[in-house]
């Protein structure tokens, strides 16, 4: 990819551009939708990066809030009274990915291996209540870490899901690339989707379907199609989850996560209008499944006052 030119005395059009440097890692964050835009090592791109002067392809690397996925025709019930959000993915009549991706979030604290962004998500209709969101981003030794905070600043309880959206590289960014890719998702339910609005149908074992969608043990993905929530995920003996997406060789980059996130959404970048159709894979913690503002299922009902946390990390794996 090469990279853009632009006059560094205004603002870009992803925003404010923080880059942090660690242990061989180096990341850029840009201030709209606290986006991580790029992280690479001395091995090449971890995530597929956008440009600095580029409005955000697909949602790569956004902040997901005050829920994360889809919410059917953006309309539910919450505390007795049904809200309206708009709706933004009017080709599936659907509210999706929250209302702060394309939100400035300003830099409180920062150095050079570290930065935290700020917003709120103030009330408004469809989401009358009012969320402060600060978001962290940590380069280190152990790769990039992303740690979400969201408190209540109203006076009544709040229905929130949080999530990421970053997309990953286990290899060069190419057409079709994610057919030669690996993928360990342990994980043993899924959440099948409905076709054209990839809304929740049912729940069901990775086992099931001739276990196409079993990605427990290590294995290509191939022509497998994914746009798919996994939940009751396994934790090991730190209580986290990792997610690997690798080449045959075993080299590539890995997503963990703690029990904060316990949905993780697969995508496999099969949009067929896109030039890059297939060229990575996003692999998406979520604190809860998709249209859960309906469902209720994991839902945060954060009261007044008080704060939930979420954080994942995103490093690379050696064979």
């Amino acid at each position: 990819m090469t990279t853009q030119q632009f006059d560094r005395t205004r603002t870009a059009i992803s925003g404010v551009q923080h880059t942090l440097r660690a242990a061989g890692y180096e990341a850029v964050v840009a201030s709209v939708g606290a986006s991580l835009r790029m992280l690479r090592d001395s091995h090449g791109d971890l995530v597929v990066p956008f440009e600095p002067d580029e409005m955000r392809p697909a949602m790569r690397g956004a902040l997901l809030a005050p829920w994360p996925n889809r919410t059917a025709d953006g309309r539910y019930e919450f505390g007795g009274v049904v809200h309206q959000l708009p709706v933004n993915e009017p080709e599936r009549g659907s509210a999706a990915h929250g209302l702060v991706a394309w939100q400035h979030f300003d830099a409180v604290r920062q150095d050079a291996s570290h930065v935290t962004l700020a917003g709120t998500i103030e009330a408004q209709p469809g989401y009358p209540w009012r969320v402060q969101l600060e978001v962290s981003f940590d380069v280190d030794a152990n790769g990039l870490r992303q740690r979400v905070v969201a408190t209540n600043d109203g006076g009544v309880p709040a229905p929130l899901g949080l999530g990421g959206h970053p997309y990953l590289a286990a290899g060069p960014v190419l057409p079709g690339g994610v057919e030669g890719w690996f993928l360990e998702l342990p994980a043993d339910l899924f959440v099948e989707p409905s076709p054209g609005r990839l809304l929740p149908v049912s729940v069901e074992s990775v086992a099931a379907n001739d276990a196409k969608l079993d990605f427990r043990e290590r294995r290509i993905i191939g022509g497998t199609v994914l746009n798919h929530a996994f939940g009751a995920l396994h934790r090991g003996t730190e209580g986290l989850t990792r997610v690997r997406v690798t080449d045959e060789l075993g080299f590539g980059v890995e997503l963990e996560c703690g029990s904060s996130a316990r949905w993780i959404q697969v995508y496999t970048c099969d949009a067929a209008d896109r030039g890059d159709r297939r060229h990575a894979i996003a692999i998406e913690p979520m604190t809860c499944p998709p249209d859960a503002l309906n469902s209720k299922i994991d839902l945060i009902v954060l009261e007044p006052g008080s704060t939930f946390v979420m954080e994942w990390r995103i490093a690379r794996v050696t064979a």
